[in-house]
């Protein structure tokens, strides 16, 4: 675990700063006396506020600098690297959605292909302890064997999206191989919690149900129990990561590079995930929530189920989420609660 006495003179350079996960993650660094350095593109891809939100919470430590601009700009990206000499990089930037990638596919060439090859040449130019990175549940696609394991063939995205974090791993691993950069690839399983992402299916149902609108289940309502998801509660996704930072790969069969699964291994079917959102909302506001629902064919792009074999975590960093969806989901609504003045 990060310790705040030897670490407090690295340099964290933390791209996707004032997104979900890389908020979180710097705000626990930051508690720790480390330094970070915090860059985002701040798009409009879901509600700016909350990022500003983010940032603003951030910016009461002292040994937090933000520098707002976008991963594809090389020339920001190799200037954060010359003057802050960063001894970790964790690369959270990335254009998210799997939807909205058959929408705005530039979008995703940008940032999780430009933008994640300028942070590989600032790693290579201005060498790094270690970089850690970003990849996907979604680099699995529709794989039947379950739980999924690193070690499982991800050659069938289903999703550009998909297939530019399965991209970003080949790169890593291509580039910790030439230019021995020690990097971590973490495919990230269904995350959630307060300060979450709109975007996602748990604060898209919120927002549905005090917009008095029906929230859209897909793939039917999951009757023929064949969708399911392995949600990953925010806290224990920054706890593995923080582990994981301090186990840089060491050479094993001439490579620097790993991936790890970071999902909850507890995976939930949708109407039971509802149902406990439901419950979850309804002890925030002291009465009965139930949503109006509407049910509909799956989306293109979106995978039937997740469900992460975590053994390869455990074994590296004995670690293993434990935050149950009744505790995560009632954080996450008493927060949506407080914060939209909802009572």
């Amino acid at each position: 675990m990060i310790d705040s006495k030897s670490d407090k003179n690295k340099v964290f350079f933390v791209t996707g700063a004032a997104g979900f996960i890389g908020y979180h993650l710097s705000k626990s660094l930051l508690e720790k006396g480390c330094k970070v350095i915090g860059l985002d593109n701040l798009n409009d891809y879901y509600d700016v506020s909350l990022k500003k939100t983010r940032l603003e919470n951030l910016s009461i430590f002292e040994s937090f600098e933000f520098i707002k601009g976008d991963i594809s700009e090389k020339e920001t990206v190799m200037g954060i690297f010359s003057k802050y000499r960063p001894h970790t990089v964790i690369n959270l930037a990335a254009q998210a959605g799997v939807r909205y990638s058959l929408e705005n596919p530039d979008a995703y060439i940008q940032s999780n292909l430009v933008g994640f090859y300028n942070v590989l040449e600032g790693c290579r130019n201005f060498p790094v302890e270690h970089l850690l990175y970003a990849s996907s549940s979604s680099v699995y696609g529709t794989n039947k064997k379950v739980p999924f394991e690193e070690t499982d063939m991800v050659d069938n995205p289903i999703s550009l999206y998909a297939a530019t974090k399965k991209s970003n791993e080949l790169m890593a691993n291509t580039y910790s191989h030439l230019y021995k950069i020690p990097s971590t690839g973490l495919r990230f399983f269904t995350v959630y919690g307060p300060l979450g992402r709109p975007d996602m299916a748990y604060f898209k149902f919120v927002d549905s149900y005090f917009s008095n609108r029906e929230i859209q289940v897909f793939n039917n309502g999951d009757f023929n129990n064949d969708l399911y998801r392995d949600f990953t509660y925010i806290d224990d996704i920054i706890q593995g990561i923080e582990l994981l930072i301090e186990k840089p790969p060491v050479d094993e069969k001439n490579t620097l590079h790993k991936v790890f699964n970071i999902g909850n291994n507890n995976p939930e079917k949708l109407m039971h995930f509802i149902e406990i959102l439901e419950r979850c909302l309804s002890n925030s506001l002291n009465r009965e929530v139930v949503f109006k629902k509407s049910f509909e064919p799956i989306k293109p792009g979106d995978v039937p189920a997740t469900y992460a074999s975590i053994d390869l975590l455990q074994k590296n960093i004995k670690f293993k989420p434990d935050t149950s969806i009744e505790n995560g989901l009632q954080k996450f609504t008493n927060w949506y609660c407080d914060y939209y003045n909802l009572k």
